[in-house]
């Protein structure tokens, strides 16, 4: 296995080297003609001089099809006008795997065509500009719970019971013991965590049946959830900010090559830090009020809602307090208000929605027993939360951050489903 790959080369300058990858692209000039070469960590310009190389070499190079898969050999030189920064004057080429009719070429394809294609479609510069960005923020949210002493916590995928109500579960069929569903949220099992360990965060796969069309959706996606013993609304807000600034920040300084192949305006993303600010449930609604919106207070923020919310603000708002009739029923009531739930929802700026929606945990046997039968939900499945509450209860909170949405915002991405390698959707369940 030839080891070398295109982001070494800055140490192989007037090396001769040989890469092994991909052609990426390829045009002519005469008596030069230019491959790139891709190789998954970066791309690579080899130029093929007809002066020196032989006859059959020369017109491989221009023959080769686009993602035929190569060895090249040359010496490394700088270029800054060239991918990357440097260029290998070809001396050998050795075609391993020839592609005719490669589907995706240079020109524009439709959404649909491009999904249809999408283990096809991941090669490109742009979705591997944003897979490796969903990387370095995947990276990014472990290192910052790790460091903070949060213990990883993993729930299981397949649960009795839903979480937030049963209109949007997957179910399927579980042996002799009835039906199972694909989990919502792995944040019940995190508060069990919570109250053995103390700091704990979940990290995994949850599925809502949500029969939803918009950008913002997906039917499979990817949430972080950490839970803290001891911790009360305020806490679980300053473990927020501090976790987006972390995470944004993060990005900013390491993914700057794949930002800047995505055009995205990173000034909107230096905003990201402390402190956040925050708002009231009923102060986001003077907000829509005063621009004109007929929301009614009670109601929940729809998208077009969460977006003249953040109008107003150059980074991510926290809403907080919201009406506990649209809120789960595990979410503590406000001492001061009944009405109200100690919740609060991050909205990211730009029009990018909610990214973080979290609370502090009603601790009481009594009160949580109420509403689990106030919601209808069937008690023996809840006997398990309930322990939680009879045996060494405490005051505890925390948040789930969606990874997509998050993706999706950090990369400036119109749509949602190109922030996971294969996307889940109402209409779409292939490749």
């Amino acid at each position: 296995m030839n080891d070398l790959r295109i982001k070494d080369l800055s140490a192989h300058v007037g090396e001769e080297v040989t890469l092994l990858g991909w052609v990426y692209n390829k045009r002519s000039s005469g008596k030069i003609k230019f491959l790139i070469l891709r190789d998954g960590t970066g791309y690579l310009q080899c130029v093929f001089f007809k002066g020196n190389l032989d006859e059959a070499t020369f017109n491989e190079a221009g023959a080769v099809g686009q993602e035929s898969t190569v060895e090249v050999t040359g010496a490394v030189k700088k270029e800054p006008r060239a991918p990357g920064g440097y260029e290998l004057d070809a001396k050998g080429l050795k075609v391993t795997h020839a592609t005719e009719d490669y589907p995706i070429t240079p020109k524009e394809h439709g959404p649909d065509f491009l999904l249809d294609k999408r283990h096809l479609w991941v090669r490109s510069s742009r979705q591997v500009a944003i897979l490796k960005v969903r990387h370095r923020i995947v990276k990014a949210i472990r290192d910052f719970f790790d460091e903070r002493d949060f213990s990883l916590f993993d729930p299981p995928i397949l649960t009795p019971a839903a979480c937030e109500g049963t209109s949007t579960l997957f179910e399927t069929p579980y042996f002799d013991l009835g039906n199972a569903y694909l989990t919502q949220s792995g944040q019940l099992y995190a508060e069990a965590g919570a109250l053995a360990l103390g700091k704990v965060y979940t990290f995994g796969p949850t599925f809502r049946a949500e029969k939803s069309k918009t950008r913002r959706h997906l039917t499979e996606f990817w949430m972080v959830e950490p839970e803290m013993a001891f911790a009360d609304l305020n806490d679980d807000m300053d473990l927020a900010e501090e976790f987006l600034e972390y995470v944004v920040q993060t990005v900013l300084k390491d993914c700057a090559e794949e930002l800047r192949t995505l055009e995205r305006d990173t000034a909107k993303l230096k905003n990201v830090e402390r402190p956040l600010p925050r708002i009231s449930y009923d102060e986001a609604v003077e907000i829509l009020k005063k621009k004109g919106s007929d929301f009614t207070w009670g109601d929940d923020f729809g998208g077009a809602d969460e977006t003249l919310i953040s109008e107003e603000f150059d980074k991510p708002v926290m809403v907080h307090r919201y009406p506990a009739a649209i809120k789960a029923f595990y979410m503590k009531r406000d001492p001061e208000n009944e009405k109200l739930a100690l919740a609060v929802d991050v909205l990211a700026p730009e029009g990018y929605g909610e990214i973080i929606g979290g609370s502090q945990r009603e601790d009481d046997y009594d009160t949580l027993l109420g509403r689990i039968k106030e919601h209808k939900l069937p008690v023996e499945a809840f006997e398990w939360y309930l322990d939680l509450r009879r045996y060494g209860s405490a005051p505890h909170s925390g948040f789930g951050l969606g990874l997509e949405r998050t993706v999706s915002w950090i990369c400036g991405l119109d749509h949602v489903r190109e922030t996971i390698p294969f996307p889940r959707m109402i209409y779409r369940n292939t490749p």
